[in-house]
Parts: structure tokens; sequence; C-alpha cells
């Protein structure tokens, strides 16, 4: 796909760069949680599933990165330290824990995705389509992690809410560095 002036390619540019550093973020705390847990649970085999998808998200944003010559963001090597600690520390905390990691995380990615649907509009088919179906399969990780205990988690709405705040500050900042 060629670019001309007047397209939006600072736009899809940013949204490119903040999805790919997300899926790498996600891939990172699943990575994590199942350090801790091991693969041998129930839970452990479901977690390991929605980490096989979220590395289809992040083939996919890396691919379209290469193709479109988007910048990566500069804080990848943060995003593998966080994503990883975060998804290890809740896994420790109990499997309930792990749970509400997801939640929250697939929560604040399902109303990211949205708006950047509303956004993009019918501008770029290929983006939006890949979010359309990023997003279906982001939301039932949430309903799985809900469905498995995660509001069951020691201190849940604290829990939650930090990690929402986490996941907004990590969105806002990938769209610049």
């Amino acid at each position: 796909m060629s670019w001309k002036p007047g397209d939006r390619k600072p736009v899809t540019e940013a949204m490119i760069r903040v999805d790919q550093a997300g899926e790498y973020g996600a891939t990172r705390i699943y990575a994590g949680q199942l350090a801790v847990m091991g693969d041998r649970t129930p839970m452990a085999r479901s977690i390991a599933g929605m980490a096989a998808q979220e590395d289809r998200h992040q083939a996919f944003f890396d691919a379209m990165i290469a193709r479109r010559g988007a910048r990566p963001t500069l804080l990848q090597p943060f995003w593998n330290v966080a994503g990883f600690a975060l998804g290890a520390a809740t896994a420790a905390i109990g499997p309930e824990a792990a749970m509400a990691c997801t939640a929250a995380v697939e929560t604040e990615i399902d109303k990211h995705y949205s708006e950047q649907l509303d956004a993009l509009g019918d501008d770029d088919p290929e983006l939006s389509a890949a979010i359309a179906e990023f997003r279906a399969e982001e939301l039932e990780h949430r309903d799985t992690a809900l469905a498995s205990g995660a509001e069951r988690a020691p201190a849940y709405p604290l829990m939650s809410g930090l990690i929402r705040l986490g996941c907004r500050i990590a969105i806002a900042t990938a769209k610049r560095i």
C-alpha cells in the first residue's frame, strides 16, 4: 500500500504501534502467568490458549509495522519486563488473580479497540478488519476470565482498577514513544 500526502498515515501508524505494543505486552503477561502456574491445570491450559491467540495478534502487527514502515514503540524492553512481572505476580497470588488481570486488561483493550474502530471508519479496511477480529477474541478472553472467578480474586476492585489504569497509561505512552 502506498501512502500519499493527506492520508492518515500518522494516525494509523500510532494505532499500529500501540496495538503491536499491547499485543506484545499481553504475550508477556501470559508468559509470566504460565511460568508461575505451569501448564498442567485446566486454568493454565485456558491461559495457554489465550496466549496463542495473542501470539497471532502480535505477529499480525509485527508484519504490519514492517510492511507499512511504522516505527515500533521504544518501550518494548519495558513492556517485556513489566508484562512478565505483572503476569507472574498475579499468578503468584492465585489463579483467580491471574484471571482478574486478564479481565482488567481485556476490558481496557475492548474500549481501546472500539475507539480505534470508530476513528478509522472506512479509511483502512485491512486494519479495521484485524482490530474487529482481535477485539472479538479479547472479549472472549475477558468473558473466560470472569467465568473463571476473576471477581473472586483478593481485592478485586483495587487490583482491577490499578491494572486498568496501567493499561490506559501504557496505551497513551505507546502512541507517542
